[in-house]
């Protein structure tokens, strides 16, 4: 067999030889090269054929058939309100009694507990604001509450941002789908990244309790006679001024430590209004406002002052209680608990006044929201007092916590409901 070295066959194929003047020798070169040229063709035409390697087909259509689910969606597919009404940001003003509802946020899979927005998704989806998958997972219309409000507590000012299909009357559509004690009374267009918890700047809410609770502890505490006098009025406010400003409020939640940077919360204002008689029964507001709160911070506070102002504990209680110091704070009925308002300055600032956006100020629902309250929420916080008595009941245990005992460090550590625990 005859063969040439690659730096000879590659001189024979070049074009400068081919077309070199023809020399002496040449026509054996001319053999030797169309021998060479002729054993490559049949070489080539002996190859093996080429293996092609195939995909499984069930793999490759499934992911395709997947990203065209994600990407498309056909005119078949979408119904006429999803054509006419594109979905937008918004934000819902609600209003609601919490009796007989485990709180405000939901808890999907587990429906024997029925909370606030289970109500209000349910009524969404019937009123056709948004799909009905989406009531399995909230996270899909950007679902977010601007307060979480605990078993029992309502709300006359609380408000959720999340995206949905402007309908026509979609107020009145939502509100046919909900119980009479449960509202929603505005909403507003908001800003595609606007957040209602994170946006918040401070939240204020208020406190109804019967006045008798601020009676001397050896008085008859079931005496709806009693009447609040002006003396006392002044030192509760007196105490609860001593809340205001940034402290630490470890002992007034749980599962918080003393040197925990998330325990310090700033209170801008606390105070107990003029009181009232309803249904023959004294009763007065407690209202406060702050940056945010802790579970259990609110009525905590009312807690102590009320120890304080019966004769349980000494002033110098409250003080010591924002310190690093463990201190025995006793925590109040959640009855008379209700989120009053909640503020946007910093978004209101922002874009308030840029010509597209509106203020999150509620001044037009104002008669709505004061007409709910008298109607939904004062009574049921009067008539279950009455009914239950929890604040009578509440005052029984006072005389169970130590206050003074941390003093020494003698306190034993207590879960929130104050049986001893290791």
């Amino acid at each position: 067999m005859l063969r040439f070295p690659p730096q000879l066959l590659h001189v024979l194929n070049s074009q400068g030889f081919r077309s070199a003047p023809a020399a002496r020798g040449c026509c054996q070169f001319e053999r030797l090269r169309g021998i060479f040229v002729w054993r490559r063709m049949m070489a080539e035409d002996q190859k093996p054929p080429q293996i092609t390697v195939l995909k499984r087909a069930s793999d490759s259509s499934a992911v395709e058939n997947d990203h065209q689910v994600k990407r498309l969606k056909t005119d078949d597919d979408q119904t006429a309100d999803e054509k006419r009404f594109p979905k937008r940001k918004v934000v819902l003003l609600m209003a609601y009694s919490g009796k007989g509802y485990y709180g405000m946020q939901r808890n999907p899979g587990n429906s024997q507990f029925k909370t606030i927005e289970d109500e209000l998704v349910t009524a969404l989806i019937k009123a056709g604001c948004i799909p009905e998958n989406h009531g399995e997972d909230m996270k899909k219309m950007s679902f977010q509450r601007c307060a979480r409000t605990d078993k029992g507590v309502s709300a006359a000012g609380q408000v959720v941002s999340l995206k949905l299909w402007l309908i026509e009357d979609i107020l009145e559509k939502i509100n046919t789908h909900l119980p009479a004690q449960i509202r929603v009374l505005g909403y507003k267009r908001v800003t595609g990244g606007f957040n209602s918890k994170n946006n918040c700047d401070a939240r204020t809410y208020s406190y109804t309790l019967p006045t008798v609770a601020f009676s001397p502890k050896d008085s008859d505490q079931e005496d709806t006679s009693f009447r609040l006098d002006t003396e006392t009025l002044q030192k509760v406010n007196r105490l609860f001024a001593l809340y205001k400003g940034t402290h630490n409020f470890h002992n007034f939640t749980s599962q918080k430590g003393p040197r925990d940077p998330s325990a310090k919360r700033y209170i801008t204002h606390m105070s107990c209004g003029e009181p009232f008689v309803r249904q023959g029964a004294e009763f007065a507001v407690i209202t406060v406002r702050g940056q945010s709160f802790m579970m259990h911070q609110i009525r905590k506070m009312i807690g102590l002052v009320i120890a304080v102002v019966k004769g349980y504990a000494r002033e110098e209680v409250i003080e010591r209680s924002l310190e690093e110091e463990k201190v025995d704070v006793p925590k109040a009925p959640g009855l008379g608990l209700v989120l009053e308002r909640v503020h946007f300055d910093r978004y209101n600032k922002r874009f308030g006044g840029d010509g597209l956006h509106e203020t999150l100020e509620w001044t037009q629902e104002e008669d709505a929201i004061a007409a709910f309250k008298e109607a939904h929420i004062y009574p049921s916080i009067v008539e279950t007092e009455g009914q239950e008595k929890s604040m009578v009941s509440w005052m029984a245990t006072l005389p169970i916590h130590d206050f003074e005992a941390t003093a020494t460090g003698k306190q034993e550590h207590k879960d929130e409901d104050g049986n001893a625990s290791d």
